[in-house]
């Protein structure tokens, strides 16, 4: 029992690493960088409002009316499960191609910032704004490994749908597809599937950005490197990333319920309701760098943690007998050559 607190102690350290990283450098990270994530952050929250799921004609209901054709022709019956998952790869969908410029231009410049200022050979931040040179020489690694993360997490979706189509076409090849009992079973399997199959994607992904910006490793070799880092990490990855997202989500419901529910009742929008929805993107701003930073204090946690493990791997004993060099190198000496690097 004991052995299962370590990831949550772990989770701990590091989101408080995180928290008192954030604070030590509030200025920078509250105003450069937070600004410059704003025009990301606000195109986020928009999107809620010009891509509305009541107008037929809209984005949204554009690629929901596609992806359940899709899911239809290829014969997933039709469920509450399935319902749900349309709706919200809709969204998805719909919100990113909208933020889509703003978040291959203001927001990997906001994650080039912080990882800029969270190096290993920095030891302070500047409130400074940081240097066009310094940004545009992580943005194109960036840019790259951004790139091949939307390609990972659309193969991760189609892994997931293969994999329901086949048990769905086993269990109409066996007779079972029309009982209730094993359609519920697999579809709360499939969305327990999709969760772990997409929350493991979306850790890569976030890892994968530090990296190519900490080791200016793009693209997929990016993705490998995270991929090898976090294997055994995986736990610890999961409660750090449902807390960041659970703030990421609780500022997009109070966007929803202090200026969506004013703008579909049709009243008039007042400057104080403006002030309150810039306020609340800039909260979302400051969510998305807090993210940012966890990724770094993670990625710093696993590094530390391989080159722990790759001592201890390689440290062992040597002896070399006095009539060949005449010295004696013990476990003591080589203990000290291993401090030494």
């Amino acid at each position: 029992m004991a052995g299962s607190f370590i990831p949550m102690g772990k989770s701990i350290k590091i989101l408080r690493s995180s928290i008192s990283t954030f604070l030590q450098n509030y200025q920078f990270f509250s105003t450069t960088v937070a600004f410059l994530a704003f025009p990301f952050s606000v195109s986020i929250l928009l999107s809620q409002v010009f891509l509305p799921s009541s107008s037929s004609s809209s984005l949204l209901a554009s690629i929901n009316n596609r992806l359940n054709a899709l899911f239809q022709a290829a014969g997933f019956p039709p469920s509450e499960f399935f319902t749900i998952l349309t709706l919200k790869l809709s969204q998805t969908i719909s919100s990113s191609l909208f933020s889509l410029p703003f978040t291959l231009t203001f927001l990997l410049a906001a994650k080039a910032s912080i990882i800029q200022a969270l190096k290993p050979h920095h030891h302070k931040v500047s409130s400074s704004p940081p240097s066009f040179s310094s940004i545009f020489s992580l943005f194109n690694p960036l840019l790259l490994t951004h790139i091949c993360n939307s390609l990972l997490i659309l193969s991760a979706n189609a892994t997931v749908f293969s994999i329901l189509f086949f048990a769905f076409n086993f269990l109409e090849e066996i007779g079972l597809s029309s009982s209730p009992n094993w359609l519920l079973f697999l579809s709360a399997s499939g969305a327990v599937l999709y969760s772990i199959v997409l929350a493991n994607a979306l850790i890569i992904c976030n890892l994968a950005m530090v990296i190519s910006g900490m080791e200016r490793t793009s693209g997929h070799l990016a993705i490998l490197k995270a991929f090898v880092l976090i294997r055994g990490r995986t736990s610890t990855a999961l409660s750090l990333a449902l807390p960041v997202n659970l703030l990421l989500a609780g500022t997009e419901a109070l966007f929803q319920y202090r200026i969506l529910r004013v703008h579909h009742h049709g009243r008039n929008h007042s400057l104080a309701m403006s002030s309150e929805g810039v306020l609340i993107a800039y909260l979302y701003s400051i969510s998305v760098v807090l993210d940012t930073i966890v990724s770094c204090i993670f990625y710093k946690s696993c590094n530390t943690s391989c080159l722990m493990e790759q001592e201890g791997r390689y440290s062992y004993q040597i002896e070399i007998p006095e009539e060949e060099t005449g010295d004696y190198v013990s476990e003591k000496n080589c203990e000290n050559f291993h401090e030494g690097f």
